[in-house]
This record gives C-alpha cells, sequence and structure tokens, in this order.
C-alpha cells in the first residue's frame, strides 16, 4: 500500500482470478475524499482570483499610461506619476502572485487525487490470489517493510523449477538442456522441463558448491503448485 489506513473492504479471496487494475481491496477513503474536495474548492477560489487580478492590471495600466501622458505634458506632478506607477507595479505583482496561487492549487489538487486513487489495492498483474493476508477493519501501515496484503501468481500454467546444481555436474549442463523432474504429488510421474538459464553465482551449504539453474515447465493442467519440492 501507498498510503496508511484502514481497510474498508476486501474484495477477493484465495484462489481468485483477478485482472490487471482490479480492486483487490480499498481504504477508508472519508478523509481524502474530504482533502480532495477541499483542493477542488481552493483549485476555484485560484481561478477566480486571477481574472480579477488581471482585470485590475488592466486598469492600473491605462491609469499609469494616461499618467505617463500628463507627466510628460506638465499637467501632473512627478509625485501623482508616481503613484499610479506603484499602483501598477503592484497590479503586476498581485497576478503573478495569482498564477502562482493557481499552480500550487493544482498540484494540491493532482496530489489528493493520487492519494485518493492510491487507496485502492490494486492488482498489478492478471493472475490468481494465492494469498490474502488482510481483512476488513485492519490497519495499513504505508513503510519500506510494509506487510504483503497480497500474493499474486501471474500464470500457473507456466512455471519455473530452480535445481541446485552440483559443482561436478554444472559442466555438463547448458541453457536449451531438456529436462525432467518429479514431485511427490505424483509417484512416478515425470514432468518435462527446459533449462533457460545457469547462474554463475555459487552457493554454498555445509561446505558443499552448487549452481542454481533456472528450468522452464509448462502446467497446462495446473498439476504442478507454487512451493513445490522437486528432484530434476
Amino acid at each position: 500500500s501507498a498510503l496508511s489506513g484502514t481497510v474498508e473492504s476486501v474484495a477477493v479471496d484465495f484462489n481468485d482470478t483477478v485482472t490487471k487494475g482490479q480492486e483487490l481491496a480499498r481504504l477508508d477513503t472519508h478523509k481524502l475524499k474530504a482533502s480532495l474536495e477541499h483542493s477542488r474548492a481552493m483549485l476555484a477560489a485560484a481561478e477566480a482570483r486571477l481574472p480579477l487580478a488581471k482585470t485590475t492590471l488592466v486598469d492600473a495600466k491605462r491609469s499609469y499610461d494616461r499618467a505617463e501622458r500628463l507627466a510628460e505634458r506638465g499637467v501632473i506632478t512627478l509625485e501623482a506619476f508616481q503613484g499610479t506607477d506603484s499602483v501598477y507595479q503592484r497590479a503586476e505583482a498581485t497576478v503573478a502572485s495569482a498564477e502562482a496561487d493557481l499552480r500550487v492549487s493544482q498540484a494540491d489538487l493532482s496530489v489528493n487525487e493520487a492519494n485518493l486513487a492510491d487507496a485502492c489495492i490494486c492488482s498489478p498483474i492478471d493472475g490468481i490470489v494465492l494469498n490474502r493476508s488482510i481483512d476488513v477493519g485492519q490497519i495499513v501501515v504505508s513503510s519500506f517493510q510494509a506487510p504483503v496484503l497480497f500474493t499474486l501468481a501471474e500464470d500457473l500454467r507456466k512455471m519455473e523449477l530452480r535445481v541446485d546444481i552440483d559443482e561436478a555436474d554444472i559442466g555438463k549442463v547448458a541453457v536449451g538442456d531438456v529436462a525432467s523432474f518429479t514431485v511427490d504429488a505424483y509417484d512416478g510421474k515425470e514432468f518435462p522441463a527446459t533449462i533457460t538459464q545457469v547462474r554463475f553465482a555459487p552457493e554454498i551449504t555445509d561446505q558443499v558448491v552448487t549452481y542454481k539453474a533456472v528450468l522452464s515447465v509448462e502446467n497446462p493442467d495446473q498439476l504442478l503448485r507454487p512451493g513445490m519440492t522437486a528432484t530434476a
């Protein structure tokens, strides 16, 4: 979650199929909606102030131009001309300030709209829900180590198997080689696979060096499940 808040609703459960962008859960949005309405009102006020400031600037410019002509002819005093010049400069500054306020209000509105959108815990992929770890009423805290709310698998019909190859055998395998493996759930049944990656990084356990290989597995019948132990 990008936000902290109370879970208002949970829309999916274990094994549910989801699509990208689908709502999985939603945080309480009362405060977010209030902030959004406030920012919209502030934007409307800023939009209303800008035309008024521009109209004032136009009037001040006319007065300044008229005073400038009169000052050139010696009809008005220098002090009077400087007064109209000051009014004109203040009107320009007011317009600049109104334009800045308008940009600030637009930015605040964008932030609050984004916050309201983030209240939806939405699926980033098409897939299936493997695990759900939140319930209605639970408080979610946004942090660098935020808890996992849902675990999704993109497509269980295509999986990968990670195997440890002993250093004595690593020279006998290569990317593209075919392989077969078994799992405890189906005695005597072999599943085909293809090696798609052999990693160079060693893994050392009890002074035994192995290298990780990644095998691509087709799982059209979805007999294989995430987390199964296999022997290749």
